[in-house]
């Protein structure tokens, strides 16, 4: 049975990743007000992500990889590129949100399409490792965050 906390998580992320596109598509219909509303509920479903992540982490642990050895290395390099991005992308979504706020648009013209961008790598790669942790294999143990992403 796959565990509800990162189910919920996943599929915050990955709405939150859809809005963004759909933002995009409205900014670039110049659709202004429905760009910004959009972009702003794609930013509350990435907090409530980053919340149910952060409180399971905190109250519950990490769950480790469960799948074959032989393959573990190639996951956590994988997940170590997946953290890259997600940490990338949330600078560049409080950026990109920032210079909006303070109607900063040349910045938030040239910043918003990159953020965008390693945001849909950012869900994408989350879902993977969520397919790998539950779907695909059974997850490991529940540990420590440092635990379950170096393995020892």
């Amino acid at each position: 049975m796959v565990p509800i906390l990162p189910t919920i998580s996943t599929s915050f992320i990955v709405i939150s990743a859809i809005l963004v596109a759909v933002g995009w598509y409205f900014i670039r219909q110049k659709q202004v007000r429905k760009h910004e509303k959009t972009m702003w509920l794609a930013a509350a479903f990435a907090l409530a992500f980053f919340i149910i992540y952060l409180s399971r982490t905190i109250f519950i642990g990490n769950t480790s990889f469960g799948g074959p050895d032989d393959i573990k290395i190639y996951y956590t390099i994988f997940l170590f590129f997946h953290i890259f991005l997600a940490t990338a992308g949330a600078v560049f979504g409080i950026v990109t949100l920032l210079s909006a706020v303070k109607k900063n648009w040349v910045r938030h013209k040239k910043i918003g399409p990159i953020t965008s961008v390693v945001w849909f790598f950012t869900a994408t790669t989350g879902v993977a490792v969520y397919l790998l942790l539950y779907v695909f294999y059974r997850g490991g143990e529940t540990t420590s965050v440092i635990k379950a992403i170096l393995g020892f």
